[in-house]
C-alpha cells in the first residue's frame, strides 16, 4: 500500500519558492552560481533562461538588500573585465544551499510527523519569548465561568496544581479560550505573597500553590524565594528581606505561595 503523506501548506509552498528545495533551487541563487563559474551576467543569464536586463534587474535589487554588495564589476584585465561574487556573495551561496538542505530536511520532518514538528516549534517560540514577569507557566484551560464583564479562568498546569485568573469576557472572546485551549499563565514575582501554615477557607485569594523553597537569593531591600511546585514547576516571589526574617524562610521548608485570581494574566503562545 502507496503511504500517502500530508499537503504542503501554503506557508511550506511559499518557504519552497523562496529558498527552493533537495529537487529545485531559487533562480537567483543558480544565476548567481553560474555569475561565479562563467564571470559573466550574460552568459549566466542564457544558462538560466532569463534575460540580460531581467538578470541586472534581480541582482541590483538583490544587491540593495543585502548588507553588503553580493557581485562587483571588474573592468579590464587579459579576460576583457566581467563581474564576479564578491566574498560576501560566496557567504551569500553557502548559507542558501545550507538553508535549502536543513529547510528540505524540516519539510520531510515535517509531512512525516506533522503533530511532532508542530510541538517543537511552538516550545522554541515560547522559549524564545521575552516577558519581564518571573513566573510563566503553560497549562490547559479546564474551566470558564462567564460573566456580563469578568469570567473565571481555571487553568491547569503539570502535576496537580491549577492556576485561576480573573479575566474580562472580552479577552476571553478574543483570545479564544474554551476547555482544552493551552495557555500561559503569567504572574510577575512581587504579586506571589507567601504564608506558612495557611488553612484555605479563611483566605480570600482563589491560588494557594503549595511547595519548597528551593533557594533564597538575598537582596539589599528585597529577596527572591524559588519555590519548587509539583512535576517540575517552580514559583518566584520577590518579598522585602524583613518579611523573610519574620517567617523565618529558609530552604527546604514547605511553604504556600499565595496569588490573587486578578493578579494572573494568560496569553496564548
Amino acid at each position: 500500500m502507496t503511504q500517502q503523506h500530508p499537503k504542503p501548506s501554503t506557508d511550506s509552498l511559499l518557504l519552497r519558492s523562496m529558498i527552493g528545495d533537495s529537487d529545485k533551487k531559487n533562480p537567483l541563487v543558480v544565476l548567481l552560481e553560474e555569475i561565479d563559474a562563467c564571470g559573466s551576467i550574460n552568459q549566466a543569464a542564457k544558462a538560466v533562461g532569463m534575460s540580460y536586463k531581467a538578470a541586472w534587474e534581480r541582482i541590483e535589487t538583490l544587491n540593495n538588500l543585502s548588507p553588503q554588495p553580493l557581485i562587483t564589476r571588474q573592468v579590464g584585465g587579459s579576460g576583457g573585465g566581467g563581474t564576479v561574487l564578491t566574498e560576501a556573495g560566496h557567504d551569500f551561496l553557502k548559507r542558501a544551499n545550507l538553508l535549502r538542505r536543513e529547510f528540505a530536511s524540516f519539510v520531510n520532518f515535517f509531512n512525516s510527523s506533522p503533530e511532532k514538528a508542530f510541538n517543537t516549534l511552538k516550545t522554541l517560540r515560547r522559549i524564545e519569548m521575552k516577558i519581564s514577569a518571573r513566573n510563566v507557566w503553560l497549562g490547559n484551560v479546564v474551566q470558564i465561568e462567564r460573566g456580563a464583564v469578568n469570567s473565571v479562568v481555571t487553568v491547569a498546569l503539570k502535576g496537580r496544581d491549577t492556576i485561576v485568573s480573573v479575566i474580562t469576557e472580552n479577552s476571553v472572546q478574543r483570545l479564544g479560550l474554551a476547555p482544552g485551549v493551552e495557555v500561559l499563565a503569567i504572574v510577575k514575582a512581587p504579586s506571589v505573597l507567601l504564608a506558612l501554615d495557611v488553612d484555605r477557607q479563611k483566605i480570600s485569594a482563589r491560588n494557594i500553590l503549595e511547595g519548597r523553597i528551593n533557594r533564597i537569593i538575598p537582596g539589599v531591600v528585597n529577596d527572591e524565594v524559588i519555590i519548587d511546585l509539583d512535576v517540575g514547576n517552580t514559583v518566584t516571589s520577590i518579598l522585602t528581606s524583613e518579611g523573610v526574617k519574620r517567617l523565618d524562610l529558609i530552604e527546604g521548608m514547605t511553604i504556600s505561595a499565595i496569588i490573587k485570581a486578578s493578579d494572573v494574566l494568560l496569553a496564548i503562545a
